[in-house]
């Protein structure tokens, strides 16, 4: 088994100190996999999507993000499948054109959409957040788990309630494979 990117609750919120006010009050001690687990169990959405968007590598936290809107917004609008196929080709291979390409896409995209969001985690995950004439300006290291919080939050407001706790369990326990490296998509 792969080791995770963080053993415990306590490894993530000393790695992104917004993660403790954004997933709420955990047991610190608490295994990172278990206290997501537990937040499924519990139904509670909001910190298990906040925990998940944090426990993933950027790539993957990418990757997840572009997965659930996709299962969440079934139809999505032209728009919206490219910004999602933005991120996706640099999750695929992220070299930096792909991330610019991600990044100028989300930018000028609908901030009410969930894809904007995604293209814009792809765009934060590294390298410089504004264009190359103005130098450089690097992203926060949180930013990406940030955007990713924001995609999916749009999403799942726009999810019927009969629906989420399905939707939910498949979108998180696929961020659980993907904190286990047991996906295709690389890390």
């Amino acid at each position: 088994m792969n080791q995770i990117r963080f053993a415990t609750v306590r490894d993530l919120f000393d790695s992104f100190p917004s993660a403790a006010g954004d997933v709420g009050a955990a047991e610190g001690a608490l295994n990172s996999l278990e206290f997501l687990r537990r937040l499924i169990a519990d139904r509670s959405w909001e910190p298990a999507i906040s925990f998940c968007a944090y426990l993933l590598p950027r790539r993957a936290a990418v990757a997840w993000a572009s997965r659930s809107v996709r299962r969440m917004l079934p139809a999505p609008r032209a728009d919206e499948n490219r910004m999602l196929a933005f991120a996706e080709a640099w999750v695929e291979d992220p070299d930096e054109h792909r991330r610019r390409k991600a990044l100028s896409a989300g930018t000028v995209g609908d901030p009410k959409s969930p894809a904007t969001w995604v293209a814009l985690a792809a765009g934060w995950s590294g390298g410089s957040i504004v264009p190359e004439e103005m130098g450089h300006v690097p992203a926060d290291p949180e930013q990406t788990a940030k955007a990713v919080r924001v995609a999916v939050f749009i999403a799942l407001s726009r999810i019927e309630a009969r629906e989420k706790q399905q939707v939910m369990t498949t979108c998180l326990q696929d961020g659980i494979q993907l904190a286990h490296g047991k996906s295709d998509t690389p890390h």
